[in-house]
């Protein structure tokens, strides 16, 4: 899949989501689900998802916490800025989160509805020294289970577009859309040209749209 943003910008990407997280639960005292769903709400979720530098890259963790706060609660953060060198179960998790979102390109939302952040957190002990790939692989596991439908409704759905859309910005007609979704069509076996229109559309590979 194509990336929200260059790889170049990754590691500030991280390391601020992370900062942001810890900073929240561990200096401000929020419960992490309920930053989370603030996150969510906030216009830091849709810059993050549309990889801009400004807000990636641009803002230290703290910054990005004191935005989302004062967006949604109306409220200023009375507590100093603080980023701590040991890094806390929550700076991973946020660490993590940021890698799998960028390396899949999907709504934080699409993946937190399926793995909360509570759930994330309780894999840190057996994850947290290990190579990225194995977060990024039981997550995959997880939307995988949580989610059953098609892989093309399940990057459609990612990406926040509604078989319309896709319908226009591909070409392919919207009925045909909805058989593949459907599984009245296999879309194993339907032409490459189609398959490759919505893959472009989805800013995936073709690959990605084959369902195992």
């Amino acid at each position: 899949m194509m990336n929200a943003y260059d790889k170049e910008y990754l590691y500030h990407a991280q390391k601020n989501f992370g900062h942001m997280v810890d900073f929240a639960v561990n200096t401000c005292d929020f419960d992490i689900d309920e930053f989370f769903n603030m996150f969510l709400a906030s216009n830091v979720c849709v810059q993050f998802e549309n990889g801009n530098p400004s807000y990636i890259a641009g803002r230290t963790g703290c910054e990005l916490t004191r935005l989302i706060v004062s967006e949604i609660k109306n409220e200023d953060i009375v507590h100093d800025d603080a980023m701590y060198l040991d890094k806390s179960e929550e700076y991973w998790l946020g660490w993590a989160l940021c890698y799998y979102i960028w390396l899949r390109n999907y709504k934080f939302k699409y993946v937190l509805s399926a793995v909360g952040a509570g759930e994330m957190i309780g894999m840190y002990d057996t994850m947290h020294e290990a190579d990225i790939s194995k977060f990024v692989e039981t997550v995959d596991e997880k939307l995988t289970e949580f989610y059953t439908q098609t892989a093309l409704t399940r990057i459609r759905t990612a990406h926040g577009m509604s078989q319309t859309e896709l319908a226009e910005r591909s070409g392919v007609n919207v009925r045909v859309i909805q058989s593949y979704e459907q599984r009245l069509r296999d879309i194993n076996k339907a032409q490459f040209s189609t398959v490759v229109a919505l893959a472009r559309a989805l800013e995936c590979e073709a690959e990605d749209l084959m369902d195992k």
